[in-house]
């Protein structure tokens, strides 16, 4: 059963009491990233494997995204600014006791490709915060995954 989360702004990303960050570099310039993250949101089915479909809705301003074992999320995002962040808000899940989702993608050029870092930053009932941290590990290993598929991805487009 879905249900609406608490509205948070990118404070949250510093103050939540679960924040997950992970980072990782890759061959990409920022500004192909960012296209990905950012401009791209269908293709973030074809590289983050745990996403089922990933769409645009109303102006641009709002994502549907659906996860593997039927997690549904409504987002809005936050912050879109070109070649350094792309960040969101979950507004409306089907996540048990999740209150509070929002996660930020920063990038930094690293040499002549792109570091990213990637923060998870959550609240929920006592339960979800602890599941949220024994997921760590997994979720760290799906981001991984997720950044070397889109640096694959980017390379053979040629951006």
């Amino acid at each position: 059963m879905a249900h609406r989360l608490r509205e948070v702004g990118l404070d949250f990303i510093e103050t939540a009491p679960v924040r997950l960050v992970f980072a990782q570099e890759m061959a990409a310039s920022p500004e192909a990233v960012h296209r990905a993250l950012a401009k791209d949101v269908p293709g973030w089915a074809q590289w983050f494997s745990a996403m089922t479909l990933a769409r645009s809705t109303g102006d641009g301003s709002t994502r549907e995204i659906r996860l593997m074992g039927g997690v549904r999320f409504q987002e809005t995002i936050l912050a879109v600014k070109e070649s350094e962040v792309y960040a969101y808000r979950v507004d409306v899940a089907n996540v048990p006791g999740a209150r509070a989702i929002a996660e930020e993608w920063r990038l930094a050029p690293a040499g002549t490709g792109t570091g990213v870092r990637w923060t998870f930053a959550a609240d929920g009932t006592a339960a979800f915060r602890l599941v949220a941290k024994l997921g760590h590990a997994g979720l760290g290993r799906a981001f991984r995954d997720a950044v070397r598929t889109l640096d694959r991805r980017l390379a053979a487009q040629g951006s």
